[in-house]
């Protein structure tokens, strides 16, 4: 069966044999039409590295977990392969693109291949980095997205506290960062991107993808992250206790290879004083910020 036909209609998903969708996935031919007909030249400015499989991007709607009451915040559409994907699951997508023609093309292509849906897309015009609340419609539960590598962890960080409407987000990124999102206290590669992803909820590492599924190849392989948010946040969220442990955090990876003590003297007005307030979290001021998991930092913000 090929993959047009495996999405050319919408039956039970208990019948293995069954078309698969409403929405006709993009392949690899019909990727580089539409960049050709919209002019698009991939940048590596904006990231862009466009899925051309589609079994690839069912794979990463399947990941995800999201469902018919789901509202999917997707990043950086492109040309629209997830975003076909994600239609034929969830009850509304809102994608949000930096790419004026890119974001202007995605409701013509979503009406052309997958026309009974296209009432459900919702496109913000908006740099994800800097979108606020208020310019995303429909309150989103999920973000499921092929995220910029160059930007990858400062944009989910960004939706996480912007959108705290977000119960889980699946996204893809370079295999690395995706290793250090979901990294645990005590290795090498645990630091900043680990906690701060942590402060949120649960992180774990969902799968790989291999080079062959975009155009242009990408020079890194890719990794899927899954987070799912606390059901009760365990400390507060709020924008200001948030930016308080997150300074401790940046203070105490800064220079890695100092003890607490050393890396926080600055943050807490002296090594003696960050000694102090170590102590009253609980803490030994001889260990380094990689042993500590994000509760210990939550800990240590709080003291006075």
């Amino acid at each position: 069966m090929t993959d047009a036909e495996s999405t050319a209609g919408s039956t039970p998903a208990a019948d293995p044999t069954a078309p698969r969708g409403r929405a006709a996935l993009l392949g690899p031919a019909e990727v580089r039409t539409l960049a050709e007909e919209f002019g698009v030249r991939p940048t590596k400015t904006l990231g862009q590295n466009f899925v051309h499989d589609a079994n690839t991007v069912r794979r990463i709607v399947a990941a995800a977990g999201v469902g018919r009451d789901d509202v999917v915040l997707e990043v950086g559409p492109g040309l629209g392969s997830l975003t076909l994907a994600l239609l034929d699951v969830v009850d509304r997508v809102v994608a949000v693109e930096i790419d004026p023609n890119l974001a202007a093309r995605l409701p013509n292509t979503v009406a052309d291949r997958a026309p009974e849906l296209a009432d459900r897309l919702s496109v913000v015009g908006e740099d994800a980095m800097r979108v606020s609340a208020e310019r995303i419609p429909g309150a989103p539960t999920a973000l499921v997205a092929n995220l910029p590598y160059n930007v990858a962890v400062p944009v989910l960080l960004h939706l996480l506290a912007e959108v705290p409407s977000l119960r889980t987000a699946l996204v893809m990124v370079q295999s690395e960062v995706a290793d250090r999102l979901a990294a645990t206290p005590g290795g090498k590669i645990y630091g900043i991107p680990s906690v701060k992803a942590n402060f949120f909820g649960r992180v774990k590492r969902a799968g790989a993808v291999g080079r062959a599924v975009f155009w242009p190849v990408p020079q890194v392989e890719s990794g899927l992250v899954r987070i799912d948010r606390y059901p009760e946040a365990p400390w507060p969220q709020d924008a200001a206790h948030r930016r308080s442990v997150f300074t401790v955090v940046d203070a105490a990876f800064a220079q890695r290879r100092k003890t607490l003590r050393a890396a926080l003297s600055g943050w807490a007005g002296s090594p003696a004083e960050a000694e102090r307030r170590l102590r009253a979290a609980g803490i030994d001021p001889t260990e380094r910020g990689e042993k500590l998991d994000v509760e210990a930092f939550v800990r240590l913000a709080g003291t006075e």
